[in-house]
């Protein structure tokens, strides 16, 4: 490792900027250590790579008991079914009969932040499945985004010590908005796509509920004559991709880091079951080399018009854990756990996943006996002849722990044909520390993704990158990730520059100037040739191609105070709730709320305990004595202020309106016509037609969000 010039023991060979020389534990100068040592260039990694695996070791163990990263998470308990047999490309039994369901655990988590961060912050969210198989535990382990920021695991280290907090004062937690991490990344031009994704809606999920899952690695299918097809996992969800807003997420961190998880866990409990729909990739390997991209390159993309979408399972989460700490906590996810039927690929990042998880799950939970604690046990037979170490549970009564034995009948024996065996790739290379050439495209996904977005979803990066970067403390770090942003979309760089308070000329420039830098700091690996994805429409990367067609699980606020319209109330609450939202009564305090009419309606929460990030619209309905009180509290205006700013879906009817009119969302003196004409704001002045603005609301709040919303500038942000 290197050390700091300061250091007493410094006397070994210096390197550029006088730097001391990169380093082993054991003082052995490292030739590279951005690469791990492959059969060939797009070969998999070799077991004898000490250099990967001191380094990926020394990492997986840096913190006990917390995970390193993806310690912040949430599960559930469900199960898999079987919508379309795969018995043509693959021999796993539990994918092969239509109908064929299995027992599932799923954990999401957020990847940079400690066990205590908040759940919304702007990262990655992991989607890791565990799947109770007839023919054992497989694990499925993945993320929200379908691509990741390096190629090859050696640099995990490497990137997870730059986003985590800076070590010299452990700050920030779980947010990439800080100096090392920037510094990292702008020398690390492979990452250039994965930020476009991070610094995307993506990154900030309305509901983990609503979270896209891919397993990013390249993996095979192997058939029963033992053809291998090249494949990629998607989880699609069944209330679509969903998004909060940058404001939105910052607020809700405060007012309720557990946000995800209590959504997911509420949801659970009200039978609101999450779905996804599990869809696969498929090259064959005769094509493995027709494509612009490399199949094995983890920051990748496969197209859905050069490859197609096909769905053929879904995922139903049904039961909350019984106990956090046993079951989520303790639940070890590893690539490495494998059925026959699936096999890994040569992807360098999966490669070294291979050895990272088993060996983080040995460190974290203390033994290799962690596959006997329940959540983590297989519900098919186990019989090996491992014995004993720390924590054993399981009483072994023979007395042979050996193989081969005649003493106990020769038992356990092989599987045979039947058991996993490793798909016979051909492999013919040298060994080698370098970058397949077929990997060096860093820049024309990134380009296609940009080119893909909605206007909103651009302005959105556009901002992320603008806060961000203007965090960072370090002028030439900034100049270097504008200079990279020139090479995906110069109105891109161009907005952010200017944000930044810095210029951009043209692309050819920009990237002249980063040779320089990168030459200067030992990148090995900058970029190669760029394939043109001009042609290739991928809407799929827009969150505005999603499900827009419900609002089964949206939630939604209804303002009021006593003297409330109860008709007007009963009526929109049982409109909503049909549809599958849930409503909640928001009241100065929680004394029950006495209408009008004499009726009673019990509040859910105040306007102290709640807030307009809580909810994705809110209803303001009829009654004089309700609307009068509410324009009395400052927290119910600003309420809707609030909502409106963030897009949200809004409804009066009566004097609701008046209401409305109130608050700041539009200038003083506007009128009904002028509330109406904002996007997402819907009502009525006759009480009457309540079932008539149910039906426009509904239609809105499936919508998601408003943003061509003319007067939300004027609300302070």
């Amino acid at each position: 490792m290197a050390t700091d010039e300061s250091n007493e023991n410094d006397a070994g060979a210096r390197g550029p900027n006088n730097c001391p020389t990169l380093t082993t534990n054991q003082g052995v100068p490292v030739g590279d250590d951005n690469n791990s040592l492959k059969a060939g260039p797009r070969g998999p990694t070799l077991l004898e790579d000490f250099i990967f695996r001191e380094k990926i070791t020394h990492f997986d163990h840096e913190r006990i008991p917390e995970r390193v990263v993806h310690a912040r998470g949430e599960g559930a308990h469900g199960y898999f079914e079987v919508t379309k047999s795969l018995k043509k490309y693959t021999r796993a039994k539990f994918l092969q009969k239509v109908g064929e369901k299995t027992k599932v655990f799923v954990r999401f988590s957020t990847v940079a932040g400690s066990r205590g961060s908040m759940d919304t912050a702007r990262d990655v969210r992991g989607f890791a499945v565990k799947f109770y198989t007839e023919e054992g535990i497989f694990d499925l382990v993945g993320n929200n985004i379908p691509v990741f920021f390096i190629q090859d695991a050696i640099k995990f280290p490497d990137v997870i010590h730059a986003v985590k907090p800076e070590p010299h004062n452990e700050i920030p937690q779980a947010a990439s908005a800080h100096d090392t991490f920037w510094d990292f990344v702008s020398l690390t031009p492979e990452s250039t796509h994965m930020l476009m994704w991070v610094m995307s809606d993506r990154a900030i999920p309305r509901s983990l509920r609503m979270i896209e899952g891919f397993g990013v690695n390249t993996y095979r299918f192997v058939d029963a004559e033992g053809k291998a097809t090249f494949v990629k996992f998607h989880w699609k969800p069944k209330l679509g991709v969903h998004s909060v807003v940058w404001d939105e997420s910052q607020k809700l961190g405060g007012k309720n880091p557990d946000y995800h998880r209590l959504d997911l866990w509420q949801a659970i409990e009200r039978k609101q079951y999450p779905e996804w729909e599990f869809a696969i990739q498929l090259i064959e390997e005769k094509d493995e080399h027709k494509f612009p991209f490399d199949v094995l390159d983890a920051t990748k993309i496969w197209p859905e018009e050069l490859v197609p979408l096909e769905r053929v399972g879904r995922l139903v989460l049904d039961r909350n854990p019984d106990n956090f700490f046993a079951e989520t906590e303790q639940v070890a996810f590893c690539p490495s756990h494998m059925v026959p039927g699936i096999d890994f690929s040569d992807d360098p990042l999966l490669q070294g996943r291979l050895f990272s998880y088993l060996d983080t799950q040995l460190s974290r939970l203390g033994s290799p006996n962690f596959h006997e604690l329940p959540i983590n046990r297989a519900q098919s037979p186990v019989d090996n002849n491992q014995r004993d170490a720390h924590m054993r549970y399981t009483i072994d009564k023979s007395r042979t722990s050996y193989s081969p034995n005649s003493l106990g009948k020769g038992c356990p024996f092989h599987a045979g044909a039947k058991g996993f065996n490793t798909y016979a790739e051909k492999i013919d290379a040298k060994k080698v520390r370098e970058r397949s050439k077929s990997f060096a495209d860093h820049f024309g996904q990134a380009e296609m993704f940009w080119r893909n977005m909605s206007g909103p979803e651009k302005q959105h990066i556009i901002d992320a990158y603008s806060f961000e970067l203007g965090m960072v403390e370090t002028e030439m770090v900034r100049k270097r990730m504008v200079d990279i942003l020139a090479q995906v979309a110069m109105p891109l760089a161009e907005r952010v520059a200017a944000n930044l308070g810095l210029t951009i000329d043209n692309p050819a420039a920009a990237m002249k100037r980063l040779k320089a830098e990168w030459d200067k700091y030992g990148v090995t690996f900058p970029p190669g040739e760029r394939h043109d994805y001009d042609g290739i429409k991928a809407p799929e990367l827009s969150m505005a191609t999603t499900v827009k067609d419900t609002i089964e699980t949206r939630m939604v606020a209804v303002l009021a105070a006593d003297g409330v319209d109860g008709a007007q109330l009963e009526a929109m609450k049982s409109a909503l709730e049909a549809g599958g939202a849930v409503v909640e009564i928001v009241a100065p305090s929680l004394a029950p709320l006495k209408s009008s009419d004499g009726k009673s309606f019990k509040p859910a929460k105040t306007l102290r305990t709640a807030a307009s990030v809580f909810y994705d619209a809110v209803y303001v309905p009829g009654g004089a004595d309700s609307v009068k009180a509410l324009k009395k509290e400052g927290r119910a205006i600003n309420f809707i202020n609030e909502a409106f700013a963030h897009y949200k879906s809004i409804a009066g009817v009566d004097q609701g309106l008046d209401f409305l009119l109130a608050t700041d969302i539009l200038p003083k003196g506007s009128t009904d016509a002028d509330l109406f004409k904002e996007s997402g704001v819907v009502g009525s002045r006759n009480g009457g037609d309540v079932k008539q603005v149910a039906q426009k609301f509904k239609a809105a709040i499936a919508a998601h969000r408003h943003w061509d919303r003319k007067n939300v500038e004027r609300v302070p942000a």
